[in-house]
């Protein structure tokens, strides 16, 4: 198995399709998510209401961590952006068709409005939430890596998680709802911790399955890389 430190010219067996998978993830994270709140009751607890996009955000991050862990900070660059414009895209393209003028005969406009008729505000507040909390998350991993010489990945998945979360529900639950009306602001910091609780404890529970994921692809692909020497500015596609 080759461990680098530089990037790597030659192409992967699996990059593409984990590419794939994680801009897949996220786009239902922000198309099928956000539309319904959910409720469940659990022992002790209670009832406990969330929005069901709580379930996709931390698969988004566990496919980052994964990409960096492989492939390096570089190559998770690449794939970050690669779902940031993809959420760009499907957000305008579910704007103008929202905004089309509904056939006479066709009854389910208002119902279409609220699956797909997301804010600009809240639109704009999850594209920069993924932004600075998927690249802080790959940025973390990528140097805790090199200074744990590649061992105890757990502690770098939950760490990188607990630090990319952080910065995402810092930025998306103010910029998104603060004086809205849609959350009062004396429960927003509840709602936005809770979330956070909620999405690092599902990385928790799947570190056994991101052991799994890592260490078939890191032996299929003949790859282990480290960022010892990698430009880790966000602003660039090079890898």
């Amino acid at each position: 198995m080759q461990a680098s430190s530089s990037a790597p010219s030659r192409a992967y067996r699996y990059y593409d399709l984990v590419m794939a998978a994680f801009v897949a993830v996220y786009l239902c994270s922000n198309l099928i998510g956000p539309a319904k709140a959910a409720q469940l009751t659990l022992p002790v607890v209670g009832a406990v209401t969330f929005g069901a996009g709580v379930l996709f955000f931390p698969i988004s991050y566990i496919f980052g961590d994964i990409l960096t862990e492989v492939y390096g900070y570089a190559r998770a660059r690449r794939v970050i952006w690669a779902g940031f414009a993809a959420m760009s895209f499907a957000s305008l393209m579910a704007w103008v068709i929202v905004a089309l003028p509904p056939a006479p005969e066709w009854r389910n406009q208002q119902a279409y409005e609220i699956a797909f008729g997301s804010t600009w505000r809240i639109v704009l507040a999850s594209l920069i939430a993924f932004f600075c909390g998927e690249f802080v998350n790959s940025f973390v991993l990528a140097k805790m890596k090199v200074l744990t010489e590649g061992r105890w990945l757990w502690s770098r998945t939950i760490s990188s998680t607990i630090v990319g979360e952080g910065v995402d529900s810092a930025l998306f639950y103010p910029l998104a709802f603060f004086d809205s009306g849609l959350i009062p602001n004396e429960i927003l910091l509840q709602v936005m911790l809770s979330q956070f609780v909620a999405k690092v404890l599902v990385e928790v529970v799947m570190t056994p399955l991101t052991y799994r994921i890592v260490g078939v692809l890191k032996r299929v692909e003949g790859e282990d890389y480290y960022d010892r020497e990698t430009d880790f500015t966000p602003f660039s596609l090079k890898a």
